[in-house]
């Protein structure tokens, strides 16, 4: 089975109205593109406010809420299934990097809420947001079983491996990612690392891996864009470039499960020997 799945990169103003607008219109866009799954980047109703300490959330959302049902109907109206990037949710007192998932036809399946967060100089998200509390989550949609994943928590291979496991057909990553001006890349490329370690999910679960990023200069970060769609050996279809847009390419769903099959990458785990893991 192929699926068509859209990247939406955007840049965010600091009119949240403005930005929701713009989201709807790239999802209207995608459709037209034919695609099956939209896929929106992380926080992208706001301005990145997570760089700078001490500054409030400029909007939060209630999840499911209003922002929610209007993108249901035009899930609906397009028969498209979204990933909603993630937006600052308010529940119980408490702040979440949340993002949603809405059926083509316009059906609220459920959120995730962001497990690990950043605490870094210009991405102090663990000074804001309460780590996720809803576990890893597969989400059953009329179009096929998406798992969802936020940002930092990329660069941990376990939610991945655990998503695969719980039956994941295709794992999104709703991203916000760049270069801090004032801090050097020693370690290496840092863009080259962040895709590396995506391709790096995808060939070890068998699944395809879908990421969208921001773009445009906030502050002092220079969200790099770069969205990816990899295909369950790793191969990049889709790598977008630095501009705002929608960015669509073509999977196989039954590629993942004949690899596993061939390789074993499932089926020959050792679990009683991974005990380690949670000491």
């Amino acid at each position: 089975m192929h699926v068509r799945v859209a990247l939406i990169q955007m840049r965010m103003s600091e009119d949240v109205g403005k930005n929701i607008e713009r989201a709807m219109l790239f999802l209207e866009e995608a459709a037209k593109d034919g695609a099956d799954i939209a896929c929106l980047p992380e926080l992208f109703t706001t301005t990145y406010f997570p760089q700078t300490l001490g500054v409030e959330a400029p909007h939060c959302e209630e999840v499911p809420g209003r922002l929610s049902e209007t993108i249901s109907e035009l899930a609906r109206k397009h028969d498209l299934v979204v990933v909603a990037g993630s937006v600052p949710e308010s529940s119980g007192g408490a702040l979440y990097n949340t993002s949603f998932v809405i059926d083509s036809a316009g059906r609220y399946v459920g959120k995730y809420r962001k497990m690990h967060l950043p605490d870094d100089e210009c991405f102090w998200e663990a000074h804001y947001f309460t780590a996720g509390d809803l576990g890893y989550n597969v989400f059953e949609t009329s179009l096929c079983r998406v798992g969802v994943l936020i940002c930092y928590d990329q660069w941990f291979p376990e939610p991945a491996r655990i998503l695969a496991l719980k039956g994941a057909e295709i794992i999104f990553y709703p991203s916000a990612i760049g270069s801090v001006s004032g801090i050097s890349q020693e370690e290496g490329d840092w863009a080259e690392a962040w895709e590396t370690v995506q391709r790096g999910h995808a060939i070890a679960n068998a699944l395809p891996v879908a990421v969208t990023n921001r773009v445009g200069v906030e502050g002092r970060i220079e969200f790099w864009g770069r969205s990816l769609l990899i295909d369950a050996f790793g191969k990049v279809v889709v790598r977008a470039d630095r501009e705002e847009g929608v960015f669509t390419g073509k999977i196989d769903l039954e590629q993942g499960p004949a690899i596993r099959r061939g390789w074993g990458f499932l089926s020959k785990r050792r679990p009683e020997t991974y005990g380690d893991l949670t000491r």
